[in-house]
């Protein structure tokens, strides 16, 4: 088994997605490892209850169809808090980024 993964993961089409996966080394490769993955979960640290509380109000005075769905959408998203897998993820990408 560790003989087939080391064959993996040297074989040069899993190199070259590994490099096309890497973000860029500039200034929006970085912003959106940040923005895209460490900022919602800050944001979720801090303020996921006043978040479900505010979408919880809102879903109470009967809103339309649309406004209803993003209402949903924000309870699902911070209702369970931090997710530290996308954080840790997100951290790992910074570090994958400057090596």
């Amino acid at each position: 088994m560790r003989d087939k993964l080391q064959k993996i993961a040297r074989h040069p089409a899993t190199t070259k997605v590994l490099s096309d996966m890497k973000p860029e080394k500039s200034l929006w490769g970085i912003l959106g490892v940040i923005f895209f993955f460490i900022a919602p979960e800050i944001v979720a640290y801090f303020y996921s209850v006043d978040i479900v509380q505010y979408a919880q109000n809102g879903l109470a005075m009967h809103p339309s169809t649309l406004e209803r769905y993003n209402y949903e959408i924000l309870i699902k998203l911070f209702e369970d808090g931090v997710s530290w897998f996308n954080l840790g993820f997100g951290v790992v990408l910074l570090v994958w980024l400057f090596f």
